[in-house]
């Protein structure tokens, strides 16, 4: 399903080259393949050495660059970001990469994730005469860096982020060193590479790909690397990590292409598919996948079943963001404009309709009433993954319980309100066997609090949302 009418919404992708003498243009094209992680801003800051140089604006990558600006942009080193806004709203103060000058130099931040004591942290250097210039919760970690005494921007940024509690991939720069940092739980997904002699840094391995880029490593949980133009070297900064990447990004958030900690996207949604289909199977005719991100996992389970996989639903790729608005309303309006039912494909069958995740269930009401006006006898949904029944407090934009559908309703009321023939969810132990981590660790290393409620982290009273539930 898509992210504009799901509401389903990652924060952000981050992307970073060090050594490359067309870092603007690099990063850009990075930029392009992260940008289903985020649709309202985007940003790049360039250092030539000397000085940091920032573009940045609201709007998609291509709108907020062109080769003029681009072209503004000289260095070999730089950072970007694209941005879906959760933590801290919207607008253009919001978009990173944040950008910082002092006497000492300059700063610059680029943050995928959410910090969870951000209110308490910008509290108490408010308190100590601190000056906020945006909501976002990144720019605490600039403030944490200026304030720690030390004078290197690795002694800094070592200090900052043992305060810090919550979800991070940060790639921070100033005029003569990049640094990379995953939180303890490895919340978030971020990949090294090298493209020649220069090192790369981005959310998803697809941003290798379109520059031409090998795949190195992950960055491991709680480690912090260092480049500069003495090469990469990295540190354990936190001493007892406990792997707990987001298992949505599995599911639903990254591109089918890129390889997330060593596992492919699309292999990972397609075992899920099929391990529905040992769980749920169905009598049917056909199966079909919602766009784009539900298709591997439908091909799952159509193989596993033997039914056939049929295009049932076709995604119009054309329709302008202009439409997508927050109103419940005009959210189901969006829906007819972004899909069609193929009723060549669905008339007088009986279809199995994949889905990835139920969020508040008004899109999934509106695809099975699509197909059922296309001529489908019986409409059976299967969702590739458990039952979202709390909210996320890690960078996605479901942080109260009343908008989860799967918080209020069993799952046959969510059947008849949805209209389908039947609604089957996959296990928890199902998407973990699906996705295919190492079995060694807690919960295969995977973050599960959004369908059991069983947080990686501390979760402070001022993150969570009046109607929160946790």
């Amino acid at each position: 399903m898509f992210a504009e009418i799901k509401g389903l919404n990652e924060e952000c992708g981050v992307f970073a080259v060090w050594g490359h003498k067309d870092a603007a243009q690099i990063t850009y094209y990075g930029l392009h393949s992260l940008q289903h992680r985020g649709q309202e801003g985007a940003g790049i800051v360039v250092s030539d050495g000397d000085t940091l140089n920032v573009h940045k604006g609201l709007g998609l990558v291509n709108e907020v660059f062109d080769q003029q600006s681009l072209n503004a942009l000289q260095g070999s080193a730089a950072i970007g970001h694209v941005r879906y806004a959760t933590a801290g709203g919207g607008g253009f103060a919001n978009v990173q990469p944040l950008m910082f000058r002092a006497q000492a130099g300059g700063l610059a931040i680029a943050h995928n994730g959410n910090i969870v004591n951000a209110n308490n942290l910008k509290l108490q250097l408010e308190n100590q005469g601190s000056i906020f210039q945006s909501t976002s919760d990144t720019e605490v970690l600039a403030h944490l860096i200026k304030r720690s005494g030390y004078w290197s921007l690795e002694d800094q940024f070592r200090h900052a982020l043992a305060m810090l509690k919550g979800a991070y991939a940060f790639a921070v720069m100033n005029e003569h060193q990049l640094i990379a940092a995953m939180d303890p739980n490895g919340l978030r997904p971020l990949a090294i590479g090298r493209i020649g002699d220069a090192y790369v840094v981005a959310s998803e391995t697809c941003a290798f790909d379109i520059i031409g880029a090998t795949y190195e490593r992950d960055v491991k949980p709680g480690e912090m690397v260092i480049i500069d133009d003495n090469g990469l070297r990295s540190e354990q900064y936190d001493k007892s990590p406990n792997p707990a990447i987001c298992s949505m990004e599995y599911v639903y958030f990254a591109r089918p292409d890129s390889n997330v900690e060593t596992i492919n996207v699309h292999t990972a949604r397609k075992q899920l598919g099929k391990q529905l289909a040992i769980e749920s199977p169905i009598e049917a005719d056909v199966v079909t996948g919602v766009p784009d991100s539900s298709i591997s996992a439908a091909i799952g389970y159509a193989e596993q079943t033997g039914i056939p996989y049929e295009l049932g639903l076709i995604k119009n790729r054309y329709v302008g963001r202009t439409f997508i608005q927050p109103s419940q309303e005009l959210r189901e309006q969006g829906v007819k404009m972004k899909l069609s039912a193929v009723r060549g494909v669905v008339e007088g069958k009986r279809v199995v309709m994949i889905d990835d995740s139920i969020v508040r269930g008004t899109t999934s009401r509106r695809i099975v009433n699509m197909l059922k006006e296309a001529g489908a006898l019986e409409v059976h949904v299967r969702i590739s993954s458990p039952p979202i029944k709390h909210p996320c407090f890690y960078g996605i934009d479901t942080s109260t319980t009343s908008e989860l559908i799967a918080s209020q309703h069993s799952v046959e009321e969510m059947r008849e309100m949805m209209g389908a023939d039947s609604l089957a969810f996959l296990s928890t132990d199902g998407l973990k066997k699906g996705i295919g981590r190492d079995p060694e660790l807690n919960n295969c290393g995977q973050c599960l609090a959004c369908f059991t409620g069983e947080y990686p982290t501390e979760i402070y009273a001022d993150t969570v949302h009046p109607h929160a539930k946790v």
